[in-house]
């Protein structure tokens, strides 16, 4: 006889475990994740930057609702920080300085801690950035940037997901099943779960359980990015340099630790996969830090690729599946899953359980009709 649980949620990343620790409160939670530990894909190789920089309206809304629990997370959910004050520098070249400009309007909308950054300015958060011809001519630092602890969210999510149920790694789906009571998933293993509604957050292999159900797709694309690490020059300390982008996918860098981060900010198409990393975009990545600062060509320590998935017009997905009562979609959220998983996971929350939407996420221009599936469709 199949397990039986209230919600079934297929995938251990962060929207996965967010939306477990909010559906807990409402019934018994089942995470059933195919790889070997929470966040292995996507959750578990992000920048973990909160930043206005990233994606649309929609989602600097997403990401304005979730600063307060990242700033202050419910009581027990996790014994160090979630966020560290650390500024974002945006800057830009001659070719980049109108994108920049528009970037500092839309920021500006939903942050106050935005202001123009002239060159002492950028040298004082940065010394070994690039200036002159050809060079950084403009810049924007937002003073309101947080550097994310992701393993400690995971693991804050995953606690509060087991108060009313489990998460269960090593469970990769093999068949799903719709019937009169809901659906039930078999897992490779051979165990079997049953509850009234499924949601799908299985991130870049969510249109694939889809078409396991027997449910419409939603045109879910994975996109390859890359990060090379590596040592700054001996005596150097980068620990206290800011988050450092251009606007739009060009380059980023940014400190762990002593250790530098880079991307040529990639998105290659590709199918879901454990993504490993080209030779085309270490060698960019590696480019662009010659390119943007005065550091001498990196010595990579490290390198590794993640995958972003996103629909057509780039925002998340979340809502009940036109086609499959019961089928709730949680997916598409890019490279900005885990800035936005507190709004994430609270509207979810109030979609499953046809509750209250979230005070003030309309305000910020999030509405039910903003994440449907419904608008992939029209």
């Amino acid at each position: 006889m199949p397990n039986k649980a209230d919600f079934i949620i297929v995938g251990g990343g962060v929207a996965g475990l967010s939306a477990a620790a909010r559906l807990a409160l409402h019934g018994q939670v089942v995470v059933l994740e195919a790889e070997e530990a929470v966040g292995y894909h996507s959750s578990g190789r992000s920048a973990a930057f909160y930043h206005f920089g990233l994606g649309n309206p929609l989602v600097r809304g997403l990401t304005a609702w979730s600063r307060p629990f990242f700033d202050a997370p419910p009581a027990g959910f996790t014994d160090v920080p979630l966020a560290t004050p650390k500024p974002a520098l945006f800057i830009a070249t001659e070719a980049m300085r109108a994108e920049l400009d528009d970037l500092g309007a839309e920021m500006r909308r939903f942050t106050d801690s935005v202001e123009t950054a002239d060159e002492a300015a950028m040298r004082a958060l940065c010394p070994l950035l690039k200036f002159g011809e050809g060079g950084i001519v403009a810049g924007l630092v937002d003073h309101g940037g947080r550097s994310l602890d992701a393993d400690a969210l995971l693991q804050g999510f995953a606690r509060q997901a087991r108060s009313r149920g489990t998460v269960r790694v090593r469970q990769r789906i093999a068949r799903l099943e719709q019937s009169g009571a809901g659906w039930t998933a078999t897992t490779e293993a051979g165990d079997s779960y049953s509850a009234p509604i499924i949601i799908n957050a299985a991130g870049a292999w969510a249109d694939h359980v889809a078409e396991m159900a027997g449910v419409a797709p939603i045109g879910l694309q994975p996109r390859r990015r890359t990060i090379i690490v590596f040592d700054p020059p001996q005596g150097t300390d980068v620990r206290d340099w800011p988050f450092i982008k251009t606007p739009g996918d060009v380059f980023y860098i940014l400190p762990q630790g002593n250790r530098l981060h880079a991307c040529p900010n990639d998105e290659t198409d590709t199918p879901p996969c454990d993504a490993q990393p080209e030779e085309y975009d270490v060698a960019l990545a590696a480019h662009l830090v010659e390119e943007f600062t005065n550091l001498p060509p990196p010595r990579l320590t490290g390198r590794w690729a993640g995958l972003r998935s996103f629909v057509k017009d780039r925002m998340p997905v979340a809502g009940f599946a036109p086609d499959a009562p019961g089928f709730f979609w949680l997916a598409g959220q890019g490279g900005f899953g885990l800035q936005t998983s507190p709004a994430m996971s609270a509207l979810a929350e109030a979609l499953v359980t046809n509750s209250a939407w979230p005070e003030g996420m309309s305000d910020l221009g999030v509405t039910p009709d903003a994440v449907s599936p419904l608008r992939l469709t029209a």
